[in-house]
């Protein structure tokens, strides 16, 4: 199930820490307040492990590049958070239904193969009631960037980038799938560093409704 991406994943390696300048502030916001057991979905490199609160008894780690895992473990030993690596992609979460209190996704919806599908597992793992948390990139406003965007992920983005594509409406699918977002901030470059085409981006909340309550 390992995606290899070599070239990109030790590029990431290095960008992913210069990032962080502006990043760092936002993982604490999405982060705060879980508990219980957490599945982290393209946990890359494993820049979130040190801002998970206490109150989270365990993270199942899903990564399926092999060298971001590698790098992922050593930032798990330092983490005050118990944390357990799997060889696992989005489309076939390794884990029971309803067998999660959060799911964590962190700039990895925009590399996957199939939003929905990945975004349905992710539906199926959490309990009723179960919080998903997103930080990710999404599709410009403006329809000039959404044109540069759509050229970029028709050509050569995805493949520079290990499958990222830059103009994705991932908001729209997460509602799609049938998640209730009750929270969701839109950020800027400025607020987050993060350049253009990977710019704007959306920090929130999504929660599995209830079976009782729909």
């Amino acid at each position: 199930m390992a995606r290899s991406h070599p070239i990109f994943a030790r590029y990431y390696a290095r960008t992913s820490l210069a990032m962080e300048r502006g990043i760092a502030e936002h993982r604490d916001t999405l982060l705060a307040g879980l508990t219980g057991r957490v599945i982290e979905v393209g946990a890359g490199n494993g820049l979130n492990f040190a801002h998970y609160p206490p109150e989270v008894t365990s993270v199942l780690a899903v990564e399926p590049e092999p060298l971001l895992r590698r790098l992922a473990e050593d930032n798990a030993a330092k983490a005050a958070v118990k944390i357990e690596f799997v060889d696992g992609d989005a489309d076939h979460l390794p884990a029971e239904d309803g067998s999660y209190d959060a799911v964590v996704a962190s700039l990895v919806l925009c590399s996957v193969p199939d939003p929905d599908h990945a975004l349905t597992e992710m539906l199926r793992v959490l309990k009723p009631g179960g919080q998903l948390r997103f930080f990710e990139h999404v599709r410009a406003e403006t329809s000039g960037k959404r044109a540069v965007q759509r050229i970029l992920d028709a050509t050569i983005w995805p493949t520079l980038g290990g499958g990222c594509h830059t103009g994705r409406d991932t908001a729209a699918a997460i509602s799609r799938t049938g998640f209730h977002i009750d929270r969701l901030d839109k950020l800027t470059r400025a607020e987050t560093r993060i350049p253009f085409p990977a710019s704007p981006q959306i920090l929130g909340t999504a929660v599995r409704p209830d079976a009782d309550h729909g």
